[in-house]
Parts: C-alpha cells; structure tokens; sequence
C-alpha cells in the first residue's frame, strides 16, 4: 500500500532585532538603531540550529537595512539552503507609502538583499502591519517589479469577509503577470478569524486551543498552513525596552522562554519548507548588476561610524557620564559615544570621564571591559553611592580642561547636540543647560504626570531665582570647570543638579539655555525617586530664596573640600 505523502506547510522566518519591531516604532527612531546592541547573530544561530534540528528549510524575511549592515549574516542564512525575501528596506508600514515610494521601497530593499546574498528575491511580506483591502494596489506594484509571491495578507477579525477566498493560498493576476498570495493562517469562530500559526498568537494563546487549530488545518484544508516566528522570539535574556507601554511589553516578552519549546513541537509532527520551495520558484545563483542606490555609507539615512579629518586646532573637551546600576545599558552607551566620539572629535579633543556612583550590579566591572583599554576614556568609582550630582561633581574635578559637558547614562538627551552647545560657552558664560520646557525645545514618550511635576518645578523656580529659565533641572550641560569645580553642595542627588545651577545664578554667573529634545528612557529604571524629590524641591527653593533675599555665601566661597579624595573616587 502506497503511504500518502505528508501535506507540506509553509514556513517563514522574519530576520529583525528585537528593538526594530513595529510595537516599538513609537519609541524607537530607526535613527537611534545603531544605539542598540544587536543580538542578530545570536538569534539567527538559534533559529539555525532549530532548523537543522529537524531537517526543515525555510524562508527568511529580510530588511534591506539589515542586509546593507550585516550582510555576511545573510550570506550565512543563504549558504544554509534558506530562502531570503523581502520586508521592505526600513521596518515601516504601507500606510503614508504612495505607489511610487513602495515601488522605490521594494527594489531598493531587493537590491540590499541580492547583493547579499547571492539569490534572487521572489518574496515580500509588508515589516509593520497587513495588507487591508484598500491596499491591494500593492499587490499590483509587486507584479509590476518582478516579485513572484506575498504573504502580507492577515484575513483576522471580519476584515476580508467581502473576499473569503483570500483566506487561503491564491493567485493575483494584473496585466498578465501573476503574484501568488500566501496569507498567514486563521482560525474561524463564529465566523471572526484568529491567527493561528504566528510568533506572537503562538506565544499568547492557550497552546491546546492552537494545537487543536493546526491539527484541524492540516486535516481538513487544501490550503497550506503559513506559520511565521521572529528570530527574536528565540532570545529570552534580551533587553527589555523600558519606555513601552505595559501592553506592549506583555505582547512582545511573554512566554519567549517557551518559544522554541513550542516550535519544536510543530517542526516534529508537521513537514514545513520554504514559500519559493511550495510555489516552485527559482532562486538560484543571480549574477549583480551595479547598485543603483549608491554604497549604505554615502546615505544620509544610514548610520555609520569611521573616522573623520581632524581639526589643526581642536579644543579640548571632557564629557562626564555619571553612571549607577547601569550594567544593561552600557552597550547602548558605548555605540552611542562612539558615534560622539566620531562627529565631535573633528573639532573637540575629547576625553570621556565615566563615573561608577557605588553601582550595586556589574556595572563598574561592564565600564572597565567595554571602555577600560580605550584611549580618551578615564573611569572613576565611588565607594558607595552618593548620588548623580556627586558623580557629575568627580567627573568635574578631575578634569583637565576647562570646558567640561555633562550627560545622562541612558541618553536622554542626544548627545551628538553638544557640538551646538559647546560654541554657547562664550567668555562670560558659566554654564549652558539642555531645555526641553523652552519654547523650541521638546518631548518625546515621557509620560504626561512626569512632566507636569517638572513643569511646576520650573515654574517655581523661576519665581525663587533671577534668571529667568524653562529647565532648571537638566543633567545634560557645559560648564566652565573654573565656575563650578571649588563648589560644595548640599545635596549629592538630582536635587544637586538644580542646587549648582541656583547658586550659580545667586552668585551672578550668566547661564544660557539651549532648546533640546528629551526622550523617556530607553533601557532600564529611571532611579528618580519622585516623592522625596518633590520634597526635596521645596527645601531647596526655600533655602535659594532665603539666600537671594537675606544674602549669604558665593558658591566658590562656602566651606571648600577641595577635589575629591581617593577613597571617594578611586581611578581606574
């Protein structure tokens, strides 16, 4: 008796890092890509080994901008019999595109993506969101450049119920050419549709309901099953984006330690390959033609760090960077001051002073590895914690120059706006603050009742002090070292921050502001401590007025401790 053939499924693989997600789009620019670890490699080497494990070849949904910066990895994907296809050349959606910008869109990222890795393209599924009804022009671009097949189309809830065929696997025909559609599979209760075999549904849902749902697919439809996972959702011990929304955070991390384990289920009892495999398409070796968009380096879009001509004449700059409990954001840290280093050291001479505040994780063991043979990086500890004000007041003095920046660890700010802030420190000036609050500044995710705190603390604070300002409470500064280095403060915390900057306008010194943009925190826990600094205001408000209006000591000549000593800040 001739035993039948096991029903082939399709299955596909969407090749992004965890913080390119759509869910993320709101948070993270893809300008601050670069910032970020990758973890791309590890999370492909994963889905790689899991595929070998059971003999299955799939098809892997590539970004253009992935193939541009990490194209080996792609070759590598390909050389393992992988199909690579198309997600667009940005993780972006079709919504906004025009029929031009998605038909630039689609040959830009194939070009990325065969230069890469040697195949032809046949494949192309939409990075943010699915196909709606009104979006079937875009199939017609598809046909149009040449792709072979989709799989952006996710009939769920009630959304193509005027076209139930395109539940399933079928043929789109315009003007003689055909792409063939292959739409994630669903589930029908009721007459709503569920995903059933996606990375995120798979991990949400009650795994019998979904095994029930897949065993019943491959029963009973012709159609193929179109499961989908991310790479990332191979990676538990991934960074956890802070700045998300809670529901957000529980889409995009739950059950990720118990991905692979249902993976392996599925690849052990049902016979998956790739979409080009299914349809029959060729992508076999492709022979390059000459790029037409020019080399990623020379792309304003393209973020890419080398080393720049040097100033005859660069002035010298140290740049503090306070650091406490910051173990998990110190590769976002490092790429980011690379990318400084790069753009400011063709007029500035930086040195970078990292001051470890008493940090209770690995935190100082993570700045000696990732900065500690660096040249042009100087690392400081602090026994025990004292606070961010205290940090920013070692990394002052123990500076050798007299222009001296301040910037949060997490990058709140962006950095790279000091190459503005620096020529603001003219003769006279003792200090330039970052400001959000000011009419042409910004801000970006932080939530509505943070902001109005400091909003009242400002406003206050502009009635207590005699210079007029917005933002009051910044770390991210310039200060003339000779200003402030002898100063002793009161409090060692965030409350010192708004202290220097009070008694330097109570003993006359001018200061400027400088419109900024401040984001929510990216990685990580603020370390704010909101009711006790609010608290903490009001004191220091009363003890600025009580100065301004019945007199008292210039900063420079309070009761001085010198530099401080050793056993306070130990060098590394």
């Amino acid at each position: 008796m001739t035993e039948t053939p096991a029903k082939r499924h399709v299955l596909t693989v969407a090749l992004e890092d965890y913080f390119q997600v759509g869910a993320f789009n709101r948070v993270i620019q893809r300008g601050r890509w670069y910032r970020f670890e990758t973890r791309l490699e590890k999370n492909v080497d994963r889905a790689l080994a899991l595929f070998d494990r059971h003999d299955v070849k799939a098809t892997f949904f590539v970004l253009g901008w992935i193939a541009d910066r990490f194209p080996e990895l792609v070759r590598k994907v390909a050389d393992r019999g992988h199909e690579i296809a198309s997600k667009g050349y940005y993780h972006r959606g079709i919504s906004g595109m025009t029929p031009g910008e998605f038909k630039e869109d689609l040959l830009r990222s194939r070009e990325a993506l065969e230069h890469a890795c040697g195949q032809k393209v046949q494949g192309y599924r939409v990075a943010d969101g699915w196909f709606q009804p009104e979006d079937l022009w875009a199939l017609d671009v598809l046909a149009e450049v040449g792709y072979g097949y989709d799989s952006s189309i996710a009939p769920i809830g009630r959304t193509w119920k005027n076209d139930p065929f395109r539940r399933f696997y079928h043929a789109h025909e315009v003007g003689g050419k055909v792409v063939h559609e292959l739409p994630i599979s669903t589930s029908s209760i009721l007459g709503f549709k569920l995903p059933i075999a996606g990375g995120n549904y798979l991990r949400q849902l009650p795994p019998f309901l979904i095994r029930r749902a897949i065993s019943h697919w491959d029963r009973k439809i012709d159609s193929p099953l179109v499961m989908y996972f991310h790479v990332w959702e191979l990676d538990p011990e991934q960074p956890t984006i802070s700045a998300s929304s809670m529901l957000t955070r529980i889409r995009h991390y739950r059950n990720l330690h118990k991905m692979e384990r249902y993976l392996d289920y599925y690849l052990e009892r049902y016979q998956f390959t790739g979409a080009a495999d299914f349809l029959g398409l060729p992508t076999g070796s492709k022979e390059m033609e000459p790029r037409q968009f020019g080399r990623p380096e020379s792309r304003p879009d393209y973020e890419i760090i080398e080393p720049t001509p040097v100033s005859a004449h660069r002035t010298p700059v140290t740049i503090v960077v306070p650091c406490y409990n910051e173990e998990l954001i110190l590769p976002y840290l490092a790429n980011t001051l690379s990318s400084v280093e790069s753009r400011l050291g063709r007029d500035h001479a930086i040195t970078f002073a990292l001051v470890d505040d008493g940090s209770q994780d690995n935190t100082w063991t993570g700045l000696q590895q990732t900065f500690g043979d660096k040249p042009g990086f100087e690392l400081y500890r602090h026994e025990h914690n004292r606070g961010v004000a205290a940090a920013i007041m070692t990394g002052i003095q123990r500076a050798r120059t007299e222009i001296v920046c301040s910037i949060d660890c997490d990058c709140t700010y962006d950095p790279h706006e000091l190459a503005n802030m620096i020529p603001l420190l003219e003769p006279g000036v003792d200090l330039v603050t970052a400001s959000p609050y000011h009419p042409d500044g910004a801000v970006r995710n932080v939530p509505g009742w943070r902001l109005k705190l400091s909003k009242s603390a400002s406003w206050m604070y502009r009635r207590v002090l005699r210079q007029k300002l917005f933002t009051y409470t910044s770390c991210f500064r310039i200060y003339r070292r000779s200003a402030v280095a002898d100063m002793v403060l009161r409090k060692n915390n965030f409350l010192g921050v708004a202290e220097l900057l009070g008694r330097l306008d109570l003993a006359g010194s001018k200061i400027v502001e400088y419109p900024a943009t401040l984001e929510v925190r990216m990685l990580g826990r603020s370390k704010l401590k909101t009711v006790r600094t609010i608290f903490g205001h009001f004191i220091l408000m009363s003890r600025l007025l009580v100065t301004r209006f019945f007199g008292g000591t210039k900063p420079s000549a309070v009761e001085k401790q010198g530099t401080v000593e050793p056993e306070h800040a130990v060098a590394s």
